[in-house]
């Protein structure tokens, strides 16, 4: 597969929150995936509302132009793709009435679109409506920033891209109205997961033609296809509603009649909100955590983001200490996770002693979690740490050394910028660290200049596959910015992009491999892998919570009675 240059919609900010999609296995069920109020329980109440809030507003409801966490849980929840993730994060299917014919050779799929599926309009949902967006997604006159998710998957994305062919040359035709027929570039292991990302999305054609320059631009001049229709939203305003969509396709597994939401953006003023039981559920973080530690309402939730620090190893064209290995190893080796995660963050973040998350894929043979079957590969060590430390400064010629730490100025980021800073000097003699702590867009700056010493950055999953982890550190990929260059490693994932595609097996060992490589040489440090803390009231039933992909999904949630 081509190697992409990305920037992944949690990017490599240290307060965003994760987007994008997931793999897994499917369901068949028409119905939907089964709420444990379709048990026969007596306990739902009757008056089906929740009150919730975002962090910020609603940028686009473009589905071709989302970039954001907030706007994909809004698209997640009114628009549908062929695919949607249940409450197991399984994919299970939505716009497409059954799993579609795969060619021989892996490339092309054919799917149906379910006969029921309409537009809350009441237009149907088409094939046109597919091809229609998608052409949309890459068509360089849109300049949407994820084209690039169709670029090196779909057939002709690349060329369509770069401006070398017109859009109608992508590989995506409508047989007829309800048969959609998908032409690959090369085979996608996780295409399936893909299919359930905002891009991904249909929309209605003539709807938006008639719209014009007006198309999405408030919550009146767009039609929905998913479980709730939006409604209340001026396109910039602090607050909108979810209404139950009567003409969705499953509407019978739909049991919230509304939701209303608005944005807070201070965590005090929404523990006030929850603590008042005006809202029913809110995101906690730092000291706030902690200080909920004990409420029963409190749940800590893993998300797909890992921290780690980036070594930048050339600058201004000279190699820097950095890209001593040994020198890399002590630093990585020279800071309490544990700690960190507990002082610090105080939100149930764990520490992550590889890059690829917990809980994101598994073994195609054994059912394995590729985190515990990889296992524990760069772990704080300040004796070890010492010792490397030592070493790299004998093969640099020198006794000491003054590194800058790049972060972000919020105030978390700052507090964990001293936290390291204090961590590294005590376990590595002679060692003097600067912090640089500066605006989100200053540090991208820096980032694709490649000027700076060591980078706090992180990355969230697109999709429920390690490559999109372990393909940042190729060395031609776009969000490398490090020097990083291992021709064992590029060697090793241009066969999983290519001749492994066809051995799942084969595939998954050399990701295992490849994630051993970056570690053995301290590519880069890896910090915590983020958990979200949470209070939600116990009345509130069955939101959907994903490890990746939009956040959440609202279409079985349910307020029991209290």
């Amino acid at each position: 597969m081509k190697k992409r240059n990305v920037v992944g919609l949690l990017g490599i900010a240290l307060t965003s929150t994760l987007v994008l999609a997931a793999c897994g296995g499917g369901s068949s069920s028409d119905s939907g995936s089964k709420s444990s109020s379709d048990k026969g329980s007596s306990k739902v109440a009757d008056k089906q509302t929740l009150n919730l809030i975002e962090s910020a507003e609603i940028p686009t409801m473009d589905t071709v132009m989302n970039t954001d966490a907030v706007g994909s849980v809004v698209m997640n929840n009114v628009f549908e793709g062929l695919y949607r993730q249940d409450l197991k994060n399984n994919n299970e299917l939505a716009m497409a009435a059954e799993e579609p014919k795969v060619s021989e050779d892996g490339l092309t799929y054919t799917f149906k679109i379910r006969e029921d599926a309409n537009w809350s309009n009441g237009d149907p949902v088409t094939s046109g409506d597919f091809v229609y967006a998608w052409q949309r997604l890459v068509d360089p006159a849109t300049a949407a920033p994820y084209s690039y998710m169709m670029d090196g998957v779909i057939a002709n994305a690349t060329e369509i891209i770069a401006g070398e062919k017109p859009a109608t040359d992508l590989g995506v035709k409508a047989i007829d109205d309800k048969t959609l027929e998908v032409k690959l570039a090369s085979e996608v292991p996780y295409f399936k997961g893909l299919l359930g990302l905002s891009m991904y999305y249909p929309q209605n054609e003539k709807f938006a033609k008639e719209k014009g320059e007006s198309y999405a631009k408030n919550s009146d001049n767009l039609v929905y296809n998913g479980p709730f229709t939006l409604t209340k939203w001026d396109g910039t305003g602090l607050n909108w509603v979810y209404k139950k969509n009567d003409t969705y396709w499953d509407k019978k597994a739909v049991k919230l009649d509304s939701i209303n939401v608005d944005v807070v953006k201070e965590t005090s003023t929404a523990l006030n909100l929850y603590d008042n039981d005006s809202i029913d559920r809110m995101l906690l973080s730092g000291d706030y955590a902690q200080q909920r530690q004990d409420d029963a309402d409190l749940k800590k939730l893993p998300t797909s983001s890992v921290f780690w620090f980036k070594f930048n190893q050339k600058r201004s064209d000279k190699e820097t200490p950095l890209a001593n290995e040994n020198i890399r190893k002590a630093i990585a080796m020279s800071y309490d996770k544990k700690a960190y995660a507990d002082t610090v963050l105080q939100n149930g973040s764990v520490p992550a002693n590889g890059m690829v998350p917990e809980g994101l894929a598994k073994d195609p043979k054994n059912d394995k979690d590729f985190r515990k079957e990889n296992g524990n590969l760069l772990e704080y060590n300040k004796k070890q740490a010492k010792e490397y430390w030592e070493k790299g400064l004998k093969e640099l010629g020198v006794d000491k050394l003054e590194l800058e730490i790049l972060s972000d100025d919020t105030e978390n980021a700052k507090k964990s910028s001293e936290f390291m800073q204090g961590q590294m000097e005590a376990n590595l003699p002679n060692l003097k660290i600067k912090l640089k702590n500066v605006p989100f867009k200053v540090r991208l700056d820096l980032n694709d200049k490649q000027d700076y010493d060591i980078q706090v950055a992180g990355w969230g999953a697109d999709f429920a596959d390690p490559i999109n982890f372990l393909e940042l550190f190729q060395t031609e990929n776009g969000n490398n910015k490090s020097g990083f260059s291992n021709a064992e490693y590029d060697a090793l994932l241009e066969k999983i992009q290519t001749t492994s595609l066809s051995d799942p097996e084969k595939r998954w060992d050399e990701m295992l491999k490849a994630e051993k490589i970056l570690m053995d040489t301290a590519g880069i440090a890896p910090i915590y892998q983020r958990y979200n803390s949470v209070l939600q009231k116990p009345y509130v039933k069955d939101i959907g919570v994903h490890l990746v992909g939009a956040d959440y999904t609202y279409k079985w949630a349910y307020v029991e009675s209290h």
